[in-house]
Parts: C-alpha cells; sequence; structure tokens
C-alpha cells in the first residue's frame, strides 16, 4: 500500500457516519452497576455505618484502601457499633474499581458512585480521606472541584444489590432473592422471588407439558 492509499483510507473516514461522541460536552450513559468513585454511608439519624472492622482494605486486591478503627464514644458514638472508622483513606492513583469492597462489607457502608473522571493536580487530591468520601447532611456525595459530576452520576451508586431468602419462607429454599441497597443511592428490590405474583405462581401447581 503506497502513501497515497493510506491518505484515501483517512478522507473517506471523515465523511462517514460518527460513532463517538463531542467529548466531554457530550457523555454516553453509563451502566447501572457501572464503578466509580466511593461513597461512605450513613444512617438517616447521622451515623456513620463504617465500623472499622478494615474488611475492605483487607480485600482490596490493589491496596489502595487504609482503614484504622476506634472505639466508640460511649457518650457521642460515631457509628451504632462498638467500633467505628476513625481514619479511612482510598488511593485513587492504585484503585481498579473491582468493587470487592462493596460486596465485603458488613453493613453496606461503601458503594460506588458513577463519578470516574479525575484530574488532579497534587497527587495528595488522588488520596480520598473519610472527611472526603462521607456523605454529607442531606445524604449525597461531596463534589469535590477536581471532580467532572454530570447529572445521574449519582443515581443508583454501584447499583449492587444483596442476595437475601425473600422473607425467610422455606417456600423459596434453593432460589435466589434480592434485597434493596441500603444507604447513598437506594434503589428497590429486583422484581422476581419478592414479588406477590411470583409467591402465588409458585405455590400453584405446574401445568403439565402436552
Amino acid at each position: 500500500m503506497g502513501y497515497l492509499d493510506g491518505f484515501r483510507i483517512t478522507l473517506k473516514q471523515m465523511w462517514g457516519d460518527r460513532v463517538t461522541n463531542v467529548y466531554p460536552d457530550e457523555k454516553r450513559p453509563k451502566p447501572d452497576r457501572f464503578h466509580g468513585r466511593h461513597v461512605l454511608n450513613r444512617y438517616e439519624d447521622g451515623m456513620e455505618k463504617c465500623i472499622g472492622c478494615e474488611l475492605c482494605a483487607g480485600v482490596c486486591p490493589a491496596r489502595c484502601i487504609y482503614v484504622r478503627g476506634a472505639d466508640n464514644p460511649p457518650d457521642e458514638p460515631v457509628s451504632p457499633g462498638e467500633r467505628f472508622g476513625f481514619v479511612y483513606e482510598i488511593n485513587y492513583l492504585r484503585c481498579i474499581h473491582c468493587d470487592l469492597c462493596v460486596e465485603a462489607c458488613p453493613t453496606e457502608a461503601i458503594t460506588e458512585s458513577k463519578l470516574f473522571e479525575f484530574s488532579f493536580t497534587d497527587r495528595q487530591d488522588a488520596i480520598y480521606t473519610k472527611a472526603e468520601l462521607v456523605v454529607d447532611d442531606d445524604g449525597n456525595p461531596q463534589k469535590l472541584p477536581w471532580e467532572d459530576w454530570r447529572p445521574g452520576d449519582e443515581q443508583h451508586t454501584s447499583a449492587w444489590v444483596r442476595a437475601t431468602a425473600p422473607s425467610g419462607s422455606a417456600a423459596y429454599e434453593g432460589r435466589v432473592g434480592w434485597s434493596g441497597e441500603l444507604g447513598f443511592g437506594v434503589r428497590a428490590p429486583e422484581k422476581g422471588q419478592t414479588a406477590e405474583t411470583d409467591r402465588a405462581a409458585s405455590a400453584a401447581p405446574r401445568k403439565a407439558k402436552s
């Protein structure tokens, strides 16, 4: 292939259908289970969900999470448990957004938003502290100056849900039900085993195939 053939291919693409967006003015919609920047949740009464168990740090394959737990003050407890996350840091220069920390958390204290675009001028800004990760008084993630938040980035978080037995009913043994995710980005349970119509259908005898 000569030089002119190469230019011919390039020029041909200039008049073809565009498959890209005018970034950053336009962005493609993100999937429901998109993994972005983490958020530390609170309960409705303001208490933090993190109990400082350090399971998220232990399961992290990139070793980007550092947690130090401390005993709750008797007079002004930070969390409902005996301990709380005294120090909580995530190094986003190492994080691979695998979501394993979300799955390991026993209290659903940590979830992920859909924000993934960071613009750091200082490497220290890439290490998020607990003060930056905990949601505000309205239950929304804090939006820092170097983050490019767009509408919808704070919706549904990581869309991760915990598998549970529907109301403990023995009729659903061996079947998987899904409960809604607690905390920031609350989403309703997925339709299926917890719906009344499914319960009635499971109780009815199956029709024999003709």
